[in-house]
């Protein structure tokens, strides 16, 4: 995605993101490849409806919690705190304006990293003696 910093004022695909906030998801979705501009003219409605709750939410002070892993962000989500669920937990996301275009799930991971230690007892021939 084409995000650029021109000192401090963030534009994306050569649009100011003040001027994106402005726009209707709809209109937004010009802008946007051809499988997420796809996927929001589709579901503008599911995206419009958590956009106005998460507002709705941040002028109460309330945790903004989805498990909603396939909605694409939007300018109007840029600088809030969303609560992502990745299977077990919610992961505590800040939204910033790199992230427009992409989904929710690309940000909360649902597998740990593999930490691999020593090998356990029976792993190798060699620790069949530490059982005796």
């Amino acid at each position: 995605m084409e995000v650029e910093v021109r000192s401090k004022e963030v534009f994306y695909k050569g649009k100011e993101l003040n001027y994106l906030k402005t726009l209707d998801i709809r209109e937004f979705a010009k802008y946007l490849p051809s499988r997420e501009r796809r996927s929001i003219l589709r579901h503008f409605e599911v995206i419009d409806k958590f956009v106005k709750e998460c507002e709705k939410k941040e002028a109460s002070k309330k945790k903004i919690r989805t498990h909603l892993r396939d909605l694409i962000v939007v300018p109007r989500l840029v600088g809030k705190t969303i609560e992502i669920h990745n299977g077990k937990t919610f992961q505590e996301v800040n939204v910033v304006a790199d992230m427009i275009g992409h989904r929710f799930g690309e940000f909360a991971h649902t597998r740990k990293r593999v930490a691999h230690s020593a090998a356990g007892i029976g792993a190798t021939k060699s620790s069949r003696a530490l059982k005796k």
